[in-house]
């Protein structure tokens, strides 16, 4: 069993930054896949970026790519998801997520979630 616990987000300006974290209760992420999802409200949840454990393979969806950035600390067990140049259409939960198989995180689905950390963009 992972669990993760995303940590980092809070309320940005548009045109800001924020970076997320989460770290991973597993010995080692070998052989995993780590992602971002987001959910706005009254909207489904969407996929926004994944890596390999070896920090090969970012894979970014069109909203968010050249914006975001998403990167691993495999020494800290630790993905992070820095987000620049923030538009109000940003705001959302953002989850992390984790699994063995990367092309069903890139798909949009992962076994394992973290709860959740509120990212709000102001105009």
């Amino acid at each position: 069993q992972v669990q993760l616990v995303e940590s980092g987000g809070g309320l940005a300006q548009a045109g800001g930054s924020l970076r997320l974290s989460c770290a991973a209760s597993v010995d080692t992420f070998t052989g995993y896949t780590l992602g971002w999802f987001r959910q706005a409200p009254g909207k489904e949840r969407e996929f926004v970026a994944a890596i390999r454990w070896s920090g090969l393979n970012a894979y970014y969806s069109d909203s968010v790519k050249g914006r975001f950035t998403i990167s691993i600390d495999n020494a800290k067990n630790t993905v992070y998801l820095q987000m620049n140049i923030l538009k109000p259409e940003d705001t959302a939960v953002y989850y992390c997520a984790g699994s063995r198989n990367y092309f069903r995180v890139v798909g949009g689905s992962a076994e394992y979630w973290g709860q959740g950390t509120q990212v709000t963009v102001s105009s």
